[in-house]
């Protein structure tokens, strides 16, 4: 007998003790990862720092398009 037709033994063929058995299909992924457990407490909404800024902008720019709707009429 050569090296080629020798039976591998368990742990190189599927089956019960070398993996998953004829016919049947793997497992994708485990069941659990690693965002199972309790959510941390999130913050809802926005700044009061970005939210000021972002007034702050559409003040001026409605002011700009007021000063130049009362100077194209003038």
């Amino acid at each position: 007998m050569d090296e080629q037709t020798q039976d591998p033994g368990p742990h190189g063929r599927p089956g019960p003790v070398g993996g998953v058995p004829p016919g049947e299909t793997p497992a994708g992924e485990g069941s659990t990862g690693a965002e199972t457990g309790p959510r941390d407490q999130q913050a809802r909404g926005w700044a009061k720092g970005p939210m000021i800024i972002l007034g702050i902008v559409v003040v001026l720019c409605a002011a700009f398009f007021i000063a130049y709707a009362v100077t194209v009429t003038i």
